[in-house]
């Protein structure tokens, strides 16, 4: 099963891939033009993007250039233009695959699992800092065999860290790496979300098992002496 974001103006073609991807086992979620599926793109972190073209709002091609500068996550183009010229320049600008429409929820599976066993080579396996368990692939992460409940954003970051551990991780690269903003002036949310986990992990500022601020140069995730 992978996280696919469609993003498809056609309200037929993309409530039928999206019925038809779900039948399949996937995790489909769609949105109907380009500024809202790049938001969505950053926002979830989708394992693959299926990418129109012919969007009302911003030409597919432009779409696929904004979201190559700020994700390598594997993007399948999906158009009924078929020619060389149309389709080399997507290629160029970081496509991983294209279909030509109509097509089938099916045909776009195979697609879809060809791309990511491309992509994907092996499989990330869980991180384990003491008795914490981060799985990347599913998006989960226990303490003592406890689940955690986290929200996409507290994941992300607890990943980050957690792939990283006992190094000292700055504000500038949470918000460039987990965020993928430019710093300046939202160092309150990293403080926020820093906050919201260690309080999920059971501890605090003041007494840290896991999560130690440096002050004045970042944080680090150590497993607990």
């Amino acid at each position: 099963m992978a996280d696919i974001l469609l993003i498809e103006d056609d309200v037929a073609i993309r409530t039928a891939l999206t019925r038809g991807l779900r039948e399949l086992g996937h995790a489909v979620a769609s949105s109907p033009t380009a500024l809202d599926g790049l938001r969505l793109a950053v926002q979830d972190r989708p394992d693959l993007i299926v990418l129109d073209l012919g969007l009302p709002d911003l030409d597919g091609g432009e779409l696929l250039r904004m979201l190559r500068a700020v994700s390598a996550v594997p993007v399948i183009v999906a158009t009924a233009r078929d020619g060389d010229a149309e389709m080399v320049p997507v290629l160029d600008a970081g496509a991983d695959d294209y279909v030509v429409k109509p097509f089938s929820a099916a045909q776009l599976d195979a697609r879809v699992r060809a791309v990511l066993r491309r992509a994907g080579g092996t499989q990330p396996e869980p991180l384990r800092v003491g008795e914490l368990r981060v799985d990347p692939r599913a998006r989960t992460a226990t303490l003592g065999g406890a689940a955690l409940d986290l929200t996409p954003r507290e994941f992300d970051v607890l990943h980050y860290l957690a792939a990283r551990p006992g190094e000292v991780v700055t504000k500038r690269q949470l918000l460039t790496e987990v965020w993928q903003l430019p710093y300046g002036g939202a160092d309150k949310t990293v403080d926020v979300h820093l906050s919201w986990l260690r309080r999920k992990l059971g501890e605090t500022a003041a007494e840290p098992r896991y999560l130690h601020t440096v002050r004045g140069v970042g944080v680090k995730l150590v497993e607990p002496s």
